[in-house]
């Protein structure tokens, strides 16, 4: 009886320690879930906690980039803007000299217009004296030359231009042969003749029908009758004239050399 009533506590005993060891398992049991939330809890947290960072770091980087090339923005517009301050300190330069040479051209202007009407005169004296060929042309051109120079919209340059273009024309008279058909008074007809014109040395002429014949004589200033010997040389002039033939000689009137200087 004793020796059961001692297996009994012993059980008994047994089984408070296994409920304790229960309760102490449940008890643990309870305690690591806690823990295990609360891990888990904070793992949540950190994962967002890192994915915001990556997500400013992000943005940064974004920031960063856009600040860089800003900043090669900023760099090439300075370089551009000092580009341009040269440029146009250059155009300052360019027009300041424009101004002093447009003061320079007035100035010039000034003392080139007197000299251009005196030469305008002698070109009208030297046609009024010279051998009289294309008479109409020529003072018709100094015609134009006087209404040139009293033009307001022609440029002084210009002005000048053309008074020696004008030089330049009857410079070359003198080293050219030349035909044209003109009127002439012969007696007290008028008549339509060709002209033969070798340089300024001679003026001949003959009718259309080769009829008349003549030739300028600078020392009377007046027209000489010639004879009927010259009409073949005439009409072979004029066609070497109007190269209508081959350069050849030919014979023609020439005044004495007294009467060509005139």
């Amino acid at each position: 009886m004793k020796a059961s009533a001692r297996i009994a506590a012993a059980m008994i005993g047994l089984g408070g320690v296994c409920l304790l060891v229960g309760s102490m398992a449940v008890a643990q049991d309870g305690e690591l879930g806690e823990v295990v939330k609360v891990r888990v809890a904070g793992n949540v947290d950190a994962a967002g906690v890192q994915k915001r960072i990556d997500e400013i770091s992000d943005e940064t980087d974004s920031l960063l980039s856009k600040y860089r090339t800003t900043l090669k923005q900023i760099d090439s517009i300075n370089q551009y803007n000092a580009q341009i301050l040269k440029l146009i300190g250059s155009q300052e330069a360019e027009l300041a000299s424009l101004s002093e040479q447009v003061g320079n051209v007035q100035s010039v202007g000034r003392s080139v217009t007197p000299l251009m009407i005196r030469m305008v005169d002698a070109i009208e004296g030297f046609v009024a004296l010279d051998v009289p060929f294309l008479i109409d042309e020529r003072s018709e051109r100094v015609a134009t030359l006087r209404t040139t120079m009293e033009r307001a919209d022609v440029t002084t340059p210009e002005k000048f231009r053309s008074v020696m273009e004008a030089y330049q024309i009857e410079n070359e008279y003198g080293r050219t042969i030349e035909a044209y058909r003109a009127s002439l008074q012969i007696g007290a007809k008028e008549t339509t003749v060709d002209f033969l014109r070798f340089g300024r040395i001679a003026l001949v002429y003959q009718s259309l029908d080769e009829s008349l014949q003549g030739r300028w004589d600078q020392k009377s200033r007046s027209w000489v009758a010639l004879d009927g010997s010259f009409r073949s040389a005439l009409r072979h002039g004029l066609r070497i004239a109007r190269k209508q033939s081959a350069p050849d000689l030919i014979n023609l009137p020439m005044p004495a050399p007294a009467d060509a200087r005139g």
